[in-house]
């Protein structure tokens, strides 16, 4: 089946994907209905429940019926409680669901309690699922919000021991999900080099990049059966946003760097893309499927806008290749183009839309839940230059290793050449100086390739006297930084507006393995940090070699970051990297990033 934007936005207002409301109790029976076919199919709850998009008085609630015969529907009863043993049911209620939405089911329970956990569970044909809980948000006056933050999940690249610990906290509000929750890839795509050994191989008919509808499904369908995922949803609600990989690679508005010739017309592939996330994540559903950003609200404490960076707006990337990095001209034209008022990440709909809300909000932090880092990272000429050769390198299938060294050399010697202009040393030459002053970002995947939105969403924050704090996901590695305006912003140039929390990832390689780093010698991976941390001037924290998720918690005077890291997401034993973990802080009213 192919559709077209128009047939996908007519067949979204029929209501394909469309989650039921439930208003409480319907007194409904277990499929006593008619339909003797029906009635006795078989099936089971192989892909657990889940929870989400909970607001002060609803939630969405989701599981996905398999049946084990070849039908085109089966009936499904709903019950919710706020006690586990289900000793008082306040929601329940019966539908039938179809392979039009490849059996899966999303109720949207309405009338709910604020600040209060909802048990929940389906019923089908005799067979029970798991019990799951997801909590309501708080209204008034609040003490303390608890996120969880995590993105980028590689199937293939390791088990999902990030999420089993996620499911071990007890007093999490919710849980962010930036992104990346699936992977387009095959067995030989990226980070599958041990999958065989781990077990981890996509099945024989979901093995190659995932296209068609069909694809996309089973995607989901085989990270959904994996036990430390089911554990983390249905402990605690979600809120979702979609990066890159959820459709293909480097994703932008009217194509990919992942999506080729002979793979059809780019908006088929992204519009099966978005149906089966909205089939299979716990997220309301909206007329048009490409506007995610929304909004939810913790009492008087947080206003959480969770931002799409991928779908609706963004322009296609820059590309180093463009220019001239070797000459002052070629650097020019580089800064001009990845500053311009004309390149949209967010698009105008959207920034308005979020600059109206940071401005209008009464609560006490302002948060933005979106996929990329915002932090300018920002790396000397000399570094991105030999970085875009070991890339090209690697692309041709040779060997970057006499490359590698060579970085390895060259970041040590303009730090040391950073750290002497940093302490005043007199004796500093200006040609050292503008080797580590004369910078650009490694990344125009992220914010710093679409700086222009950034300084008017810099620029609102800091003329409505809003607490900033962004978190964002993507690149597979922990960092913390200061969020400061350019020089030409004309709100308040160089000053700073609000800070950024990034997540690791739960398997998906870092940066440790694209520079080749030592991670079995501490001594080694803290250098390289430390390095890293002093060469990027608005950059406080970095971890490049462990995956793991974030925590979040928001005072009335605070907003604390903690990093969890596991030892590893080779081996199915592991450890929690106690001596890895790291706490930031940020104090209501300032934007200066503290040891906690």
């Amino acid at each position: 089946m192919t559709f077209s934007r128009r047939r996908f936005l007519k067949a979204s207002a029929a209501g394909f994907g469309a989650a039921v409301l439930s208003f409480g109790l319907t007194g409904c029976s277990l499929n006593d209905d008619d339909d003797e076919t029906t009635k006795q199919t078989p099936v089971s709850f192989d892909h657990g429940v889940a929870s989400g998009d909970p607001l002060a008085d609803s939630l969405i609630i989701w599981t996905r019926i398999t049946p084990l015969e070849n039908v085109t529907s089966v009936n499904v009863v709903w019950q919710a409680s706020t006690d586990a043993n289900f000793t008082t049911i306040s929601h329940d209620g019966e539908t039938q669901v179809s392979d039009a939405t490849d059996f899966t089911l999303k109720v949207d329970l309405q009338g709910l309690d604020a600040n209060t956990t909802y048990y929940y569970r389906f019923i089908s044909n005799g067979k029970t699922s798991p019990t799951g809980a997801g909590k309501t948000l708080p209204t008034d006056n609040i003490e303390q919000v608890k996120f969880a933050v995590v993105s980028c999940a590689n199937y293939p690249a390791g088990y999902f021991h990030v999420y089993g610990e996620i499911a071990k906290q007890t007093d999490l509000d919710v849980v962010l999900h930036l992104g990346d929750y699936i992977y387009e890839y095959g067995n030989t795509g990226y980070a599958t080099e041990d999958a065989a050994e781990l077990g981890r191989l996509l099945p024989d008919d979901n093995s190659d990049e995932i296209i068609s509808l069909a694809d996309y499904r089973k995607r989901y369908a085989h990270y959904r059966k994996d036990d430390n995922l089911q554990a983390a949803h249905s402990q605690c609600a979600f809120i979702t946003v979609w990066d890159d990989h959820e459709i293909t690679n480097d994703t932008w508005h009217s194509g990919a760097e992942n999506h080729n010739d002979g793979e059809g017309e780019f908006s088929e592939r992204k519009m099966h893309a978005l149906q089966a996330y909205f089939e299979w994540m716990p997220i309301r559903n909206v007329a048009d499927k490409e506007r995610i950003y929304r909004r939810f609200e913790f009492g008087n404490l947080v206003s959480l806008h969770m931002l799409d960076t991928r779908v609706l707006a963004r322009d296609e990337q820059v590309n180093y290749a463009d220019f001239d990095l070797t000459s002052s001209q070629g650097q020019t034209d580089f800064v001009a183009a990845i500053s311009s008022p004309t390149r949209a990440l967010l698009g105008n709909e959207q920034l308005t839309w979020l600059t109206d809300g940071l401005t209008t909000a009464t609560t006490q932090w302002q948060v933005l839940g979106q996929q990329v880092l915002m932090t300018k990272m920002h790396l000397p000429f000399e570094i991105l230059q030999l970085l875009m050769n070991i890339q090209v390198t690697q692309a041709n299938g040779a060997d970057p290793s006499a490359l590698l060294a060579q970085a390895n050399t060259l970041f040590s010697e303009l730090a040391q050449i950073k750290g002497r202009v940093l302490a005043g040393d007199p004796t500093v030459t200006s040609e050292q100086r503008a080797r580590v002053e004369t910078t650009a970002p490694y990344n125009l995947d992220a914010w710093d390739g679409y700086a222009y939105e950034r300084e008017v969403i810099l620029g609102t924050a800091i003329a409505a006297q809003k607490n900033l704090v962004v978190l964002a996901g993507d690149t597979h590695n922990s960092w913390a930084g200061q969020l400061v305006t350019d020089a030409s912003n004309p709100v308040s140039a160089k000053a700073a507006a609000g800070v950024e929390f990034a997540t690791s990832s739960v398997s998906s390689p870092g940066l440790e393995n694209y520079l080749a780093l030592n991670t079995q010698s501490s001594e080694a991976v803290a250098q390289i940090e430390q390095v890293i941390a002093l060469l990027v001037n608005d950059l406080a924290y970095n971890n490049l070699v462990e995956r793991g998720y974030l925590t979040v918690t928001f005072t009335q005077q605070q907003a604390l970051a903690q990093w969890h890291y596991v030892s590893s997401v080779k081996t199915a034993d592991y450890t929690l990297l106690n001596e890895r973990k790291k706490a930031l802080s940020v104090q209501a009213g300032s934007s200066t990033l503290q040891m906690a």
